[in-house]
């Protein structure tokens, strides 16, 4: 195996299947199937997911609703996420643990770094919940701190595309998709990979960035076996 801890950024719609919001529990399956097949070759796996398919901040506050306020709501929509995966990972037979960032202990444990990192070790799979615990920062932010505080080998974001392209290529038919591309050519051709705070805390610490398309069956594993699948963005 190329890596041997990966820190998985899934987004909330990716869990909504074919459906206008919520999620889709055929979908959930998939990627629990997909994390299994990672799992069984003993790569230690870390998992943060979006909240967007229930409640997003950002469209909150832009429909007058208080910044803040609709954050913490996206943050408490993640945890939503966390627990729907969890039960979908463990109906697999996967040992899990979700942590978050807000105190919540019915449900979880409070993200401590030395814990995850003890789960990790044990072979349990540690779901990130409550992005970073703060308002004004997005769940690609949180991926990129938990991978950095954890010490993963690489930050594997699963999207709807194949990987970083020169346009959009659902806009654009001539756009051609990168292999590899680094930090510097990523922020000079001001293509979209993650937000900007999330990008630079990957570029300042030197931590690989593989964006790629969660929903083709395989995929995961292929990547983690070293194979060129999706774009890789390093320095």
């Amino acid at each position: 195996m190329k890596y041997k801890r990966i820190l998985l950024k899934l987004s909330g719609e990716a869990l909504m299947g074919n459906r206008q919001y919520g999620i889709d529990p055929a979908r959930l399956d998939e990627y629990a199937v997909e994390i299994k097949k990672v799992h069984d070759q003993g790569v230690e796996i870390a998992i943060v997911i979006g909240g967007g398919n229930i409640f997003r901040g950002v469209a909150g506050a832009s429909a007058g609703m208080d910044r803040v306020q609709g954050d913490y709501m996206g943050m408490l929509a993640t945890v939503i996420n966390g627990m729907a995966l969890q039960g979908a990972l463990e109906g697999k037979g996967m040992k899990t643990r979700l942590q978050t960032a807000l105190k919540m202990e019915s449900i979880a444990e409070p993200y401590i770094k030395r814990r995850a990192d003890r789960h990790l070790e044990k072979g349990r799979i540690v779901i990130f919940g409550a992005g970073t615990g703060n308002p004004y920062f997005t769940t690609d932010t949180a991926a990129v701190l938990r991978g950095v505080e954890i010490n993963a080998d690489v930050i594997l974001k699963g999207t709807r595309v194949d990987g970083v392209y020169t346009a959009d290529p659902e806009k654009d038919a001539s756009a051609t998709k990168f292999n590899y591309i680094s930090f510097e050519d990523v922020l000079k051709k001001g293509l979209n990979v993650m937000d900007t705070t999330a990008f630079t805390l990957s570029q300042e610490n030197k931590l690989p960035i593989v964006i790629f398309d969660m929903n083709k069956e395989g995929n995961l594993l292929k990547i983690c076996e070293g194979k060129n699948v999706g774009t890789e963005v390093n320095i």
